[in-house]
């Protein structure tokens, strides 16, 4: 036996273990610390939506926070709200009376549509009914808008013809007529159309251009109304919401509308699935919010950015248009803690540093034992080594005794050099080698002749 021998299957398994420890502690830390990323489907093609959350995307990645969009165009909400129903999505614009999914709930409203009616004065158009047999102008409006109006002038008992009409509007019909908006006032006095029909953000620039040029080719007042018969609507469309444009909101002097107007609109809202993580969704409405100003010096339609009306929560998520709990979690300021939000991690992590911080030190404690153990043998052989030593006579084996014994001892000197060793163990040793080399070099005399080899000091 010249040197020490090395247990390496037993430690390799223990240093393999270990490995294995360490690296689901730095899968958990990764886990932790990595951006989540959500695909987020915008629509309609041209529309302020996407500019907005394009918008909203790039603010997440500039200042680096824990979430980041990947923005998915689309022509239609339709097609988008068909992305987030099947799963192609985590988040989506969704306009709810053009299509809404069934696993979709509400982040936000990224902006309110309202349906009016602005007529001249000299019209005597008052109220829908009295669009009959009349041509309301639209802008160039999407199909969803169209529909709206039909179903708003189907519920007063009159047709929306799908194609133009040409010559005299049928008496229980209204012909819808796109008109450029800077041809409004030539198209009301030459009498291409009797009104302007609006389905967008009361407050917003388009309206009040609307409205002035509306104005502008009046000789007197000008009558706003929308869809009084809100209740009656909404229980035949409950996917539209009911809207009050406030008094004076396009001008006081004179006074337009006279009195707050109530009507009905539907909206674009920011949607998510509805099995994506509370916490999550938390934050995506939170920094949505907490950016929109900043936003809105590039997006203006960000100021149009708002929360869901409700009551309490049990109104919030049983509504025909239910709000998510991650949101609600933000609207109600009962976000979860850093704590809440990854305990199980944090628990696991804590499991994981324990079982890391038992299998060291016991890694510790079992290759302290396995050198003490070492060196216990190397000693118990030296000793052997003795013996054997007082017995023989030749001088062969009595030079390879010579020889054993200077190889445990630079092994057993090695071994002290490189890892420590116990003062007890290593006295112990140190005495057998004394005694060993004595008693080999005493044999070797009696042998009649000297070792040869020398022997280490």
């Amino acid at each position: 036996m010249g040197k020490l021998g090395f247990p390496g299957g037993r430690e390799a398994w223990l240093a393999l273990g270990l490995a294995a420890l360490l690296l689901l502690g730095a899968a958990a830390a990764y886990h932790l610390t990595r951006p989540t990323t959500l695909t987020l489907a915008v629509a309609p093609s041209g529309g302020t939506e996407p500019a907005l959350l394009r918008a909203y995307a790039d603010e997440l990645a500039r200042r680096k926070l824990g979430i980041r969009l990947k923005v998915v165009p689309f022509g239609g909400v339709r097609e988008s709200a068909e992305a987030l129903k099947a799963g192609r999505a985590d988040l989506a614009v969704v306009r709810p009376d053009v299509a809404m999914p069934g696993n979709g709930l509400t982040l936000a409203v990224l902006r309110e549509l309202a349906v009016l009616v602005v007529a001249p004065g000299a019209s005597g158009i008052r109220s829908i009914p009295d669009l009959a047999g009349k041509r309301l102008g639209m802008l160039a409006s999407r199909t969803a808008d169209r529909t709206l109006v039909g179903n708003l002038v189907a519920q007063h008992g009159l047709d929306l013809p799908t194609e133009a009409a040409v010559g005299t509007v049928p008496t229980k019909a209204v012909a819808l007529a796109p008109v450029e908006e800077a041809d409004i006032p030539a198209a009301l006095r030459d009498g291409r159309i009797d009104a302007m029909a609006l389905v967008t953000t009361p407050t917003s620039p388009a309206a009040r251009r609307v409205v002035g040029l509306v104005r502008e080719a009046s000789a007197d007042d000008v009558a706003l109304f929308g869809a009084p018969d809100a209740a009656a609507v909404l229980a035949r469309w409950p996917r539209l919401q009911p809207v009050t444009v406030p008094a004076t909101l396009f001008g006081g002097s004179p006074r337009l509308p006279a009195e707050d107007v109530a009507t009905v609109g539907s909206s674009y809202r920011l949607m998510a699935r509805a099995d994506l993580s509370r916490s999550v969704a938390s934050e995506v409405t939170q920094h949505l919010f907490e950016m929109r100003a900043a936003l809105a010096e590039t997006v203006p339609a960000a100021e149009e950015v708002s929360h869901p009306d409700y009551e309490d929560t049990a109104d919030a998520t049983s509504a025909r248009l239910p709000i998510h709990p991650g949101a609600i979690d933000y609207y109600e300021r009962e976000q979860e803690t850093f704590i809440e939000r990854y305990e199980s991690w944090i628990y696991l992590v804590a499991i994981l540093a324990g079982g890391v911080g038992s299998t060291l030190a016991w890694l510790r404690r079992r290759l302290g034992r396995i050198r003490r153990e070492r060196i216990e043998v190397a000693t118990a052989r030296l000793l052997e080594l003795r013996t054997e030593a007082r017995r023989e006579t030749d001088r062969a084996r009595l030079d390879a005794l010579a020889g054993e014994v200077d190889d445990l001892a630079g092994s057993i000197a090695r071994h002290a050099l490189n890892r420590p060793t116990e003062p007890r163990t290593l006295g112990a040793a140190t005495v057998a080698i004394d005694a060993a080399r004595s008693t080999v070099k005493r044999a070797l005399s009696r042998a009649g002749s000297p070792t040869s080899r020398p022997t280490e000091s």
